[in-house]
Order: structure tokens, then sequence, then C-alpha cells
């Protein structure tokens, strides 16, 4: 075997365009050690690794790449067209908590904790919490999930999505060498041309502000449920609207629970309301609801936004729906009908005090899914892949297993030799991924419509299933492992 076709099938030596064929691979410096399939002595334009999008899922995979001792030496961009300086100068009030928090698995923290990112996230703003309540709304039946802190794993972290934004930026710059550019709108993707010793026409070429253009071994889509990199790889992504917004906001709850809290989440006809903790006597809150209610809680005085919020976890579904429809004094009627209503009080959580001001938003529901998560040197994940129903706290973490997929896939391809962008190397990522995925967005998109009814028999059977499970330890710990997400 000729020594010169061997580093060329490998990719160590670039192949020189003839007549006969074409060239699949850039210039690389071979090197007696385990090569990195990295690009050198290239136009400033060629990178190995483009990722459109500076949320987590974008801001993982690349630190991923640059943390990896296989894939360090990629050449990395990331564009974004936000102002990431929020994120690296983020200075949190004491007081104050934003109203966009996720919800991390055990599984998720590890992954963050193996790529340096972790301790770079502020722990003093990260809530664990080793409990959980979730009943029926209408029924009561409810199944609890008590992990014991000394002897089993915490069910999940809660904590702000901007600490972990700074954390990722934070292990970006101590790793260097990937190339951010932010407050840079992508304008268009096409293919690449025909260079003479290059043939670019497979490579994605994405145009940015200014008329510099990045062309891409690999273009990975970070950029969300409205992906311009899905659109350009002609991958289609199906779905539905729920007709529902989650509506959320930080609250203050009484008293001051110790440092082992516990989730609670009631299950609506209109959707779930779900009350999670953070540090202190802090909480935030997300209740799926219908659009009007959603409306509603957004232009409610915070007297009667409190009065509403500890009425959904306590009052009959009845009693919501006639409140909703209240354009004032619900606090008064609040007080009237929990005075009359019998009630459990250790089923339900502390009585919220206070809404932090300006912190009430909301956003439509969807649910959607890429026919694809690869295509030839393209590759989505996060909501670019996929969007799932808040009520199981899942969308963050399925975007970071995409990530540890994909790195993985990557990794493989780089040790093999493999072109990194090709669908060849890149299968096994879209194997592996996407039927996870595909059963944790079923799941949560049964349980929604399960639960959005009120129907007696519907109610009925749900009621003894949910009894059922709550009765069987073994069931209830494989379904917390399966949360926590070990893989």
């Amino acid at each position: 075997m000729s020594p010169i076709w061997w580093l060329r099938s490998r990719g160590a030596i670039p192949h020189i365009k003839s007549s006969t064929s074409r060239p699949q691979f850039i210039a690389f410096r071979y090197s007696p050690v385990p090569r990195t399939y990295a690009t050198t002595n290239v136009p400033e334009d060629l990178y190995d690794v483009v990722i459109v999008g500076g949320g987590p899922a974008g801001l993982s995979l690349a630190t991923s790449l640059r943390s990896s001792s296989v894939t360090s030496r990629l050449r990395v961009a990331l564009i974004e067209g936000l102002d990431l300086g929020a994120g690296r100068k983020w200075k949190p009030s004491i007081e104050n908590y934003s109203n966009r928090v996720s919800s991390l698995t055990p599984g998720s923290v590890g992954f963050l904790n193996d790529i340096g990112v972790w301790k770079h996230v502020q722990r003093n703003r990260v809530q664990a919490y080793h409990g959980m309540q979730v009943w029926d709304g209408v029924s009561g039946s409810r199944i609890e999930f008590n992990w014991d802190a000394k002897n089993s794993s915490t069910i999940a972290y809660m904590t702000e999505n901007v600490n972990l934004v700074h954390g990722l930026l934070s292990r970006l710059e101590e790793l260097g060498g990937a190339q951010l550019i932010d407050k840079t709108r992508v304008e268009g993707i096409s293919f690449g041309e025909d260079r003479g010793t290059l043939d670019l026409r497979t490579w994605p070429v994405v145009q940015i502000a200014g008329g510099r253009k990045l062309v891409a071994r690999l273009l990975v889509g970070a950029d969300g449920a409205n992906s311009p990199v899905r659109t350009f790889a002609g991958i289609e992504s199906r779905g539905w609207d729920y007709g529902r917004h989650g509506a959320v906001a930080t609250v203050k709850i009484e008293g001051m629970p110790g440092a082992e809290r516990t989730a609670y989440q009631r299950f609506l006809p209109t959707g779930p309301i779900a009350l999670l903790p953070l540090p202190g006597n802090l909480a935030t809150l997300v209740w799926s609801t219908t659009p009007e209610i959603a409306a509603q809680l957004k232009k409610l005085s915070s007297v009667d936004f409190v009065a509403m919020v500890n009425g959904a976890f306590r009052l009959s579904h009845v009693d919501i729906a006639y409140m909703a429809k209240m354009d004032g004094r619900i606090s008064e009627e609040y007080e009237w009908r929990q005075s009359v209503t019998p009630l459990d009080m250790a089923g339900v959580p502390s009585t919220i005090l206070e809404v932090q001001e300006n912190s009430v938003s909301s956003f439509p529901l969807k649910m959607r899914h890429a026919d694809s998560y690869i295509s030839e040197r393209v590759a989505l994940v996060g909501d670019a892949a996929h969007t799932v129903h808040p009520l199981a706290g899942q969308g963050l973490n399925q975007g970071i297993g995409d990530v540890q997929s994909l790195i993985k896939t990557l990794e493989a391809a780089v040790q093999a030799g493999q072109d990194i962008g090709s669908t060849l190397s890149l299968e096994p990522y879209c194997s592996d991924q996407y039927l996870r995925n595909s059963l944790m967005i079923g799941v949560v998109d049964k349980l929604h419509k399960l639960y959005g009814t009120a129907s007696p028999p519907v109610v009925a059977v749900r009621s003894l299933g949910l009894r059922a499970v709550n009765a069987m330890e073994g069931l209830k710990s494989m379904i917390m492992k399966q949360a926590a997400g070990e893989r």
C-alpha cells in the first residue's frame, strides 16, 4: 500500500483536483500522534465547525469542542445575533432572579462539570431539590417523589438561564481558541464554490453583516425553533401549536425552607401549573394556560396576581375558571372561596406572598420535531431540532443531551480519520439522539392531552393510574432515574 495513498485516504493530506476526481478535504498537518482533524494553513474564512446560535446549546457545543483533547484543534466559530457581553458581564442582584429559569438534571450537570463549566456557574443561585408533589387538579389524585438526599441523587437543579450562559462564556474565555461573533445576524446561507485546488461546492457558506462569509466543513444549527440552518438544509419540522401560553414569574413564598426543597405541579384542565424552588424564599412559577388567562395574569395587580396563583394550587378548577373571568377584586374572591374549601395543607406549596416586579411574562407553547437532525455537512441541536411542552422541564436537558451525543460522534469521527461533515460521520448522532428525544416528546405530549380534560371517564382512568404508580416504589424510582437524565 502506498504511504501517500494511505495518508490521503485518512485525510492527512489533501486530494488535489484532477480531471477524474474532486477534492474532498482541506490540507491537514500530519503528526505521528493521533491527529485532531483540524483545518490548518488555510484562508481565514474556512472553519471546521460553524455554530449558528449562542444560547445554552450552541455555547455548550463550542465549549465541548474546545475542552475535548480530541477536537480542541478544530477551527470553531460561533455566530449570535444578540450581545453576548451581557452574559459575560452579568452581575446578579441578591434580591431579584430572572424569570427565565431552567431545570437541569443531574445528568446534564455532570456533563457541564466534565467540560469545566459548572465551576463557573454561581452556585449560590442554584437550588437543588429532592422532592416532587404532582397531582390531578380535578380528582386530587397525586404521586409523590421523595429522594433521600443522603442516599440518592438530586431530582434536579434550578438555575437562571443567564447564570448558565455566564458559566459557559467564562469557560470558553478560559479555554480560548473559539471565535465568537456576536451582535451579528446571519444574512444568508449558500453553498461554496470551486476554488481551483479546493472544490467547496458542497460546503455551507454563512454570510453575515459586513459581507463576511464563513465556510464550514460542518454547520451546526443551534438557532432556535425557526432555524435558518434547518431551512437551508431542507429539513422539515413537524408538529402543532397547543393553543396554550406559558406564563412565568418569580415569586416570594412564605417561610424560609432549608436547602432541601420540593417542587409542586398541579394538572388543571387548561394546563399544568408548577412552582419550582429557587434559593432562599423565592420560587419560579410556570403556568401553562389559555392565552386569555395568560394575558389576564400580565395585567393583574400584584395582589390579585398572588391571589390567582395561590388559588390555582388550592381551589377547584371551577373556582379558578370563575376567578379568571373577573376584572378585579380577585384577592377578596380568593379569600372567601379558600375559607370554604377543605384543603390538605401538607400537599400544597407554601403560600405565595408577592410577585417580583416586572417578572410576569408569557410565551406560546408548541411541539415541533425535525424529520432529521442531520444532512450533508449540517447538524441540528436544541430547539432547532425539537421543541417540547415545558410540563416535564426537559427542554434544556434535551438540548444538552444533543450536545453530549454530537460531541461523542465528532470525537469518534476525528479519531477514525473521517470527514466530520459527512452524513456517514454524523449518522451515529442522529441514530442515538432522535429516538431518545422522540420518546420524551411523545410522553410529554400525551400527558398534556391526557390531563387537558375534565371528562369524568378520563379523569377516573387517569386517577386510577396515578394512584397505582404512587403505590409502586420501584416504578417511581425508575421514572425518576429517567427524569434525572441517566443515559
